[in-house]
């Protein structure tokens, strides 16, 4: 029988309070990796991932693990899914089971929302083809750790407009006086449904939510320049000639000397050549490593909140 779903789907769904709760317990979490009362002890968490992942997979796995919890991974042709199973039946079986599942796939958000519904069950969005949220409750932890705020911040992302500037939309939206650009190739660009609702946010908060297409128009202050591989996991353009129009949008030292002090993030992994620079990705002003450690903590924060016991769950 449905019930009422449960987990983390998009970042727009939490209210501020609660987004904000998980970014500092990453930020916690990273700096003690005990810090916490084994909120996860007795339970079984399923490791659903129908993609390619290192960083993601990794960190919910060993998250579970050290949150004291069991993991039970799947691959993409592990569950009979893939042989014509609902998502309804699965979801009926697996909460019969499991506490709490973790899922990465190229479908829809809405799938993971049914899969909760039927098992009762927390569902975490490890990444689907609209937005990929633990990547953006890692990112703005690496934020806050970096800067020891994100009040005021001026972000400037540079790329495809995939899940990851989805999640970076709706969580840097939500933060007092930050102001976001977007640069994309045209055709490329972030959603205007989540544009619209990220412009909004951030109206209420001071801050400004911008897209543009053309590298002349980009923000004269900078704190933080993001960029992703031009190829999201899971996904194929239709247009051979993609490239030639994602060619400007190359982050390299030519481009990071216009903002000096600015830091360089990328979610890995990366294409060095392609959409970054090798000497970028690896100089002093690169966070992108300690982008790839933040998974660890802020997927355990996000199992805890999802899935961890009341004692165990940070302070909305």
């Amino acid at each position: 029988m449905a019930t009422h779903e449960r987990g983390l789907f998009t970042l727009s769904d939490l209210k501020t309070t609660e987004l904000e709760s998980l970014i500092a317990r990453s930020c916690e979490l990273f700096t003690d990796r005990c810090a916490h009362t084994l909120p996860l002890n007795g339970k079984i968490v399923g490791i659903l991932f129908a993609k390619t992942s290192t960083r993601t997979r990794t960190a919910f796995t060993v998250g579970t693990i050290r949150l004291g919890g069991v993991p039970i991974t799947y691959g993409p042709h592990d569950l009979q899914t893939n042989t014509g199973e609902s998502v309804q039946d699965t979801g009926r079986v697996l909460g019969r089971m499991l506490d709490a599942v973790v899922v990465r796939t190229a479908g829809p958000v809405a799938e993971m929302r049914e899969l909760s519904r039927q098992g009762g069950l927390p569902v975490i969005n490890a990444m689907a083809a609209e937005e990929h949220p633990t990547q953006g409750v890692c990112d703005l932890a690496v934020m806050l750790m970096e800067f020891g705020s994100l009040r005021g911040l001026s972000v400037l992302y540079v790329g495809e407009g995939n899940n990851t500037a989805a999640a970076l939309a709706h969580g840097l939206s939500r933060m007092p006086l930050c102001d976001v650009t977007f640069a994309t190739p045209p055709g490329y660009g972030v959603s205007p449904a989540i544009l619209g609702n990220a412009k909004k946010w951030a109206a209420e908060g001071g801050g400004s939510v911008t897209q543009v297409h053309d590298l002349d128009d980009l923000p004269g202050s900078v704190d933080v320049v993001y960029t992703t591989r031009w190829e999201t996991t899971g996904t194929v353009k239709d247009d051979p000639g993609w490239r030639e129009k994602f060619r400007d949008f190359y982050v390299d030292e030519r481009l990071l000397r216009r903002w000096p002090t600015a830091k360089l993030m990328h979610d890995l992994p990366a294409h060095r050549g392609q959409e970054v620079s090798g000497a970028v990705l690896e100089g002093p002003r690169s966070l992108a490593w300690s982008q790839a450690e933040m998974k660890l903590t802020s997927a355990m924060a996000i199992l805890e909140w999802a899935a961890g016991d009341d004692r165990g769950r940070p302070r909305a």
